[in-house]
């Protein structure tokens, strides 16, 4: 049993079929099939049950899949601590990130990191948080910059400062004109604009509060909250270091007076996987500041 036999094996264990394993290894499936029946003989075991249209994995199937998968992610971890020896602090860094972790990321951590290692560059992937632990989990960032609440049961986090939310609206909306901040009840009535990430966090504090949000427009975006808000559609509700993140000529903004609102934004990266040397030497970064 090789590393290419498990990567093999592994395929047809993802796909289903052992048709669709050929076509995403890039080779005909006869020789495909003979080395799962290779595998299988050398093991002694039934790996698959075969059926007209799939394949199920059998009990040892699986277990050698879930093995398959920590062999060679090991091999590609070490294949890339070697490269990272090999090459110094050079290459690219592949970074997740949530629309409103913007500011925090770019104010101090990015410029010192930058600073230090110049011979670094960046692939930034942008999503929800939802998406960028997804990329972690499959591998294609080493770190995610997202924003609290989230499940961090296989996460290592460096949480940053906790700040409020607030509300940006244009003067038409400002039913307190001087007035900096708000206890949130006096958002009731109001056509509320947040993204999607927030929903259930908004709804229920708000019903604790004693009222239903009356929700205007709901986004995947802090840049798109921002901007309907400035075009005098509504009043939006996103963390206080997002609002330089989109033009806001027009708008003001009330800071919420609310703890349950209260957010973070965490750097995290998966537990008990290797990390490159520019991955680490970022994350050193951010604790240093």
């Amino acid at each position: 049993m090789d590393i290419r036999q498990l990567k093999y094996f592994l395929a047809i264990a993802e796909e289903g079929q052992i048709t669709s394993a050929a076509r995403k290894l890039q080779m005909a499936q006869p020789p495909l099939s003979q080395q799962l029946k290779l595998l299988e003989e050398e093991l002694g075991v039934k790996l698959v049950e075969r059926g007209p249209r799939s394949i199920q994995l059998t009990d040892a199937g699986i277990i050698l899949r879930n093995r398959a998968q920590q062999i060679l992610e090991l091999t590609d971890s070490t294949a890339r601590e070697i490269s990272d020896y090999a090459k110094g602090l050079k290459g690219s860094l592949t970074i997740g990130t949530v629309s409103s972790s913007g500011a925090t990321l770019l104010h101090d951590p990015l410029t010192e990191f930058h600073k230090s290692y110049s011979g670094v560059t960046f692939e930034i992937h942008e999503g929800n948080t939802f998406m960028i632990i997804d990329l972690l989990n499959k591998g294609i960032v080493e770190i995610g910059i997202i924003r609290t609440p989230f499940n961090s049961s296989n996460l290592e986090c460096l949480y940053f400062h906790s700040e409020p939310m607030i509300a940006v609206m244009t003067a038409d909306y400002d039913w307190a004109r001087g007035q900096s901040a708000a206890q949130l009840g006096e958002l009731q009535d109001k056509p509320l604009i947040f993204y999607r990430r927030f929903e259930q966090l908004i709804r229920e504090t708000c019903l604790e509060h004693g009222f239903e949000p009356q929700i205007f427009c709901m986004n995947d975006d802090a840049r798109t909250t921002l901007l309907w808000a400035n075009a005098g559609l509504g009043i939006g509700i996103v963390p206080k270091s997002a609002f330089e993140l989109a033009n806001h000529s027009n708008l003001i903004y009330k800071e919420i007076l609310c703890e349950t609102l209260r957010t973070r934004v965490a750097a995290v990266w998966m537990k008990d996987k290797y990390l490159s040397s520019m991955a680490t030497k970022f994350i050193e970064t951010f604790k240093s500041l």
